[in-house]
């Protein structure tokens, strides 16, 4: 059994859902599929939410009708039959007043979560009665009923593992499954979800714990590039990446995957393969196991980064005073991309400001401090070990001609990343792109 997750955009209109619903029914073999809510629903129900906050029922109700009536009309779009109409259409109401409910409570963080995840009920409905009226075998599992993270947030896979065991033994012998990505249960049993981008996390965590044979990540471009297409001319999709080059590339700002995506995948030795909806054909990415030796595959870029550099005549020789610096980022819950040192300082990168004016207060006490904003990372990615002679310096002979704040290298074997201002991120890339790649 192959896992396939769909993107918001995938499903975003009658035309799209009835596209997918030829993707996942084409092999003719069962086949487990994760959709998102469709595309600007989400958004909408996080503006729902915002007025209810607000304690204003008014501006909820509105976002709400306006919402509604944009699916009544996907119904008439998306069926063919009365009856498949008139079903549809019952749940959509159900829905909808189950969203208005909300503006007669108190509304709190609980009651936002339940409400975002309804994007996500809505379209898996959608899809597979469009799927049953076209005589499709399909079943709707709800992700309710085996999804769930731990006390610390993180997926239980142990349950998930059980749990989908379970559905599926009830459930065997269907030809499609269809369940909600993003949305979970927490430790306590309340409706909650993976954050954004969790449809990615959800069909990962499926095929690890099914197990499947592959993962598909369906979006709207043929595979991950080897530099950011809305940037550089002519990049090319990459045919395959190694598990860790993969992580390194989504975390830095390739958005296609989602950076947690391909951690249970890499764990359960399941390939995980990006497909492009608009060209199936195409061959897209694979991402698995195998390190391509002697080479650079990609370049990535993280914006909106802040520098921070802490200068300190007293660090030299004394101990403890990296650790107190890093418990400062720690207590305000603030990550840490990039670090460098030398003997009376330390320059690090963050991309939360949420709590920078604590944190600058906060280092004041161990030396002086400088905080330079508007930067961005760049990341070079490939088969970066030390002993790959003039690996580094290719990168470097790129960024010559670009100012350079701080050069991460050696902390992986997969990357090295450099610090620049935003305003020289396209000259970077494009840089990167002609020397690495023969980009002409």
């Amino acid at each position: 059994m192959k896992v396939l997750k769909f993107g918001g955009t995938s499903v975003g209109s009658p035309d799209r859902m009835k596209h997918v619903a030829g993707l996942v029914t084409a092999s003719g073999e069962p086949t487990f599929v994760v959709l998102s809510a469709m595309s600007g629903t989400t958004n909408s129900l996080v503006e729902i939410s915002n007025y209810l906050y607000k304690k204003n029922p008014d501006g909820a109700n509105e976002v709400i009708n306006n919402l509604e009536k944009k699916y009544m009309k996907h119904v008439d779009e998306l069926y063919d039959t009365d009856a498949f109409k008139k079903k549809t259409t019952e749940f959509l109401i159900g829905e909808f007043n189950y969203l208005r409910s909300f503006t007669k409570d108190l509304f709190t963080s609980f009651e936002e979560k339940a409400v975002v995840a309804q994007g996500e009920v809505m379209s898996t409905n959608m899809v597979v009665n469009y799927l049953q009226e076209q005589g499709v075998d399909a079943v709707l599992l709800n992700a309710l009923d085996f999804m769930r993270t731990d006390k610390n947030s993180e997926p239980d896979t142990t349950y998930i593992k059980d749990k989908l065991h379970e559905v599926m033994e009830k459930n065997q012998g269907h030809q499609i499954y269809i369940t909600q990505g993003f949305v979970c249960r927490n430790a306590y049993g309340e409706v909650d979800n993976l954050q954004r981008g969790g449809s990615d996390y959800t069909a990962s965590l499926i095929g690890s714990v099914l197990p499947a044979d592959e993962i598909q990540i369906w979006t709207d471009i043929d595979g991950m590039h080897n530099n950011d297409p809305r940037v550089v001319d002519h990049t090319e999709a990459i045919h395959q990446l190694n598990f860790e080059e993969a992580a390194e590339l989504a975390y830095f700002g390739a958005k296609i995957l989602h950076p947690t995506c391909v951690q249970p995948a890499k764990y359960a030795g399941i390939p995980v393969r990006l497909k492009n909806t608009l060209d199936p054909d195409a061959e897209g990415t694979i991402i698995d196991n195998v390190l391509v030796r002697g080479k650079i595959k990609a370049v990535a870029a993280k914006d909106n980064i802040i520098a921070i550099k802490i200068k300190s005549s007293r660090m030299l020789l004394a101990t403890g005073f990296l650790r107190k610096v890093f418990e400062i980022f720690e207590s305000y819950q603030t990550p840490i991309d990039m670090i460098a040192t030398s003997e009376v300082g330390v320059s690090m990168s963050i991309d939360n400001d949420a709590h920078l004016n604590e944190i600058v207060d906060e280092l004041k006490k161990y030396g002086t401090v400088t905080v330079d904003t508007d930067m961005c990372i760049i990341c070079v990615v490939g088969d970066l070990d030390w002993s790959n002679l003039g690996f580094e310096t290719m990168a470097t002979e790129a960024m010559k001609n670009i100012p350079v704040r701080m050069i991460s290298y050696g902390g992986s074997n997969y990357n090295i990343s450099f610090l620049i201002r935003e305003a020289d991120k396209k000259r970077a890339l494009q840089s990167l792109s002609d020397t690495l790649f023969n980009n002409k």
